[in-house]
């Protein structure tokens, strides 16, 4: 198939895991496959994640410390998901999700492992699991995408460590160990050498791990298929054949306008809107201009999908209880004037930082899921101009874990001193003038969670309580991984404000992923994958990787749909005859 391709069977808008696992499918099952992407690179949101999925029953789990079922798995989502539970497309994803992941594991390049204490979020709930839910990528050696690795988009500069992405908490604890352990120290100075080697020949890393290598192993797979992806070619619209979506109209780089038609169906993969200001004001309730909320998604990731689908009548999910899967983050100034994002992703479990706001109070178990806190961040500052927190910590627990971008020892804080990310005091009322909170509370906060914190225990939050709170504390730190005083001056601090992992308020769809206009009724040749489907999590946060998992498996949905149609097109309500991988 040639750059000038003017009618294919599938197009796919967006080249992220929902995208690309939905051109992948689709070509597999034989139909011909166009990916547009707008950005100069590929891989999307999910090169930038953590590259996990959530897929009740997976077949890649096979010890799991419980059993799991069906049935658990929708119990489970009914709890997570309550009024907001949508039966028939929560039965296709966990249908759909371990036939998909059998699929790509044994017809494709995606190579999956399991992460055997990985827990839901909420494992105590009614059908929780403490692990066996979710899955990530495999890591992956970039020199097997050839010359296209220069394409694919790199990881989040802010959770890398001088361009290294970390495959697991095991790998990260060698890093906190480096200095208490020689065994530790053996791992990092080969890891260390290891990078340094790709970075002089390549220019970047070459161990592609999380989301990058599941970018990579999909695009891999992609580009092993034939399937061509266009670069730099935004969708400006879709083209019609009276109430039927026939196809795209492309904006390429020579800036002409190109239609190509879609004889099965287009499918819409861009990405959500977490960079769109416009309409975070208009469904994030703690930014009323859509500027006060900070995202580390891609700058590319404006609501087109979105847009596209409204144009034809498609709708938005604007009653979910959350538009977008919250966490935690902080601002980082660079010398060149670029200001990053940092996700807090591991620092909240340690023991021994705690999070307060401008009143100096706890408002939150700070080792619960990024979104929960995220969901207490918000209801905490209800009445306030800014959603902020700040995080707290004593000179002990920030040299040994770090505080947000400012790494453990031997790595210096002057930098962050001196850019006033990281603030310090002497005491804890210096550091509280510094960050501008109530002084006097934040000392009573210290001394009652102190009182608790000596014998491993949160008086207040119970922290340490959930299964995945312990998950990611330190396992070392006992009698409690969470839980250790804030005690021994200097104190330091770091603002947090609210950004999100991905938006959850996406286009309505039905459980074959077709877009559904304002009567419920589907638009035929239309179909929405990841951030762009509306969340088939009901505008919760269960789990790790329920954003890509049910991304992969709409996508993989979609494609079963379009390839099925050709042989049984006139099943009741719009139902179709689903082609197997074969």
């Amino acid at each position: 198939m040639s750059e000038h391709l003017d009618e294919v069977d599938v197009v796919v808008v967006g080249s992220g895991a929902g995208g690309l696992a939905a051109a992948v499918a689709a070509r597999k099952l034989g139909l011909e496959v166009l990916v547009v992407e707008k950005e100069s690179c590929y891989g999307g949101t999910t090169a930038r994640s953590g590259g996990v999925l959530w897929i009740p029953n997976n077949p890649i789990s096979t010890f799991r410390p419980q059993p799991d079922s069906m049935e658990d798995a929708r119990t489970y989502l009914r709890h997570e998901c309550g009024a907001h539970y949508d039966a028939a497309r929560v039965e296709a994803f966990l249908t759909g999700g371990p036939r998909m992941v059998d699929f790509f594991t044994r017809q494709t390049d995606v190579q999956l492992i399991p992460l055997p204490e990985y827990p839901d979020y909420h494992a105590e709930s009614p059908g929780g699991r403490t692990a066996g839910r979710s899955i990530m990528a495999a890591p992956m050696d970039g020199r097997e995408l050839g010359d296209r690795i220069r394409q694919l988009r790199p990881p989040l500069r802010e959770i890398t460590f001088v361009g290294m992405m970390f495959n697991s908490s095991a790998e990260i604890s060698h890093f906190f160990n480096v200095t208490r352990s020689l065994r530790s120290a053996a791992y990092v100075a080969r890891r260390l050498l290891t990078h340094a080697k790709e970075m002089l020949v390549h220019g970047r890393a070459m161990r592609l791990t999380n989301g990058n290598a599941l970018a990579a192993r999909l695009a891999k797979s992609a580009f092993a298929l034939g399937i061509p992806l266009w670069l730099q070619s935004p969708v400006v619209g879709l083209l019609r054949d009276g109430e039927r979506v026939s196809g795209v109209m492309v904006g390429r780089r020579d800036g002409q306008q190109v239609p190509v038609r879609a004889r099965r169906g287009v499918v819409l993969a861009a990405g959500g809107f977490p960079q769109d200001v416009a309409r975070r004001a208009e469904l994030f309730p703690h930014a009323p201009t859509g500027r006060e909320h900070h995202s580390p998604a891609p700058p590319g990731n404006t609501g087109d999908g979105l847009r596209l689908a409204e144009s034809v009548g498609g709708r938005v999910a604007r009653e979910l209880p959350n538009a977008g899967a919250w966490i935690p983050v902080s601002r980082v100034s660079y010398r060149d004037g670029i200001t990053g994002v940092f996700p807090h992703l591991i620092d909240r479990y340690k023991p021994g930082v705690i999070a307060v706001n401008r009143r100096g109070q706890r408002f939150v178990n700070e080792s619960d899921s990024y979104h929960d806190v995220g969901v207490q961040m918000q209801k905490a500052c209800a009445e306030k101009a800014e959603v902020e927190a700040w995080l707290i910590a004593d000179h002990r627990t920030v040299r040994r874990y770090g505080l947000g971008f400012a790494k453990p020892f031997p790595l210096p804080l002057g930098p962050h001193l001196r850019s006033s990310y990281l603030l310090r005091g002497a005491t804890l009322a210096e550091l509280a003038a510094k960050a501008g909170i109530d002084a006097a509370q934040l000392q009573q906060t210290v001394d009652t969670y102190n009182a608790g914190a000596v014998d491993g225990k949160d008086l207040q939050f119970r922290r340490g309580w959930r299964v995945y709170n312990r998950f990611l504390g330190d396992r070392t730190h006992q009698p409690n991984p969470c839980v250790a005083p804030v005690a021994q001056g200097p104190f330091y601090a770091v603002k947090i404000v609210m950004g999100d992992l991905g938006t959850f308020a996406g286009i309505r769809t039905d459980a074959h992923a077709r877009v559904l206009d304002g009567q419920g009724r589907p638009i035929e040749g239309l179909f929405a994958a990841g951030n762009d489907n509306a969340s088939v999590m009901g505008g919760g946060y269960p789990g790790g990787g329920i954003t890509l998992g049910p991304a992969m498996t709409f996508g993989f949905i979609a494609a079963e749909f379009m390839a099925g149609r050709a042989c049984a097109p006139t099943a009741a309500q719009g139902e179709s005859a689903v082609l197997s991988p074969s």
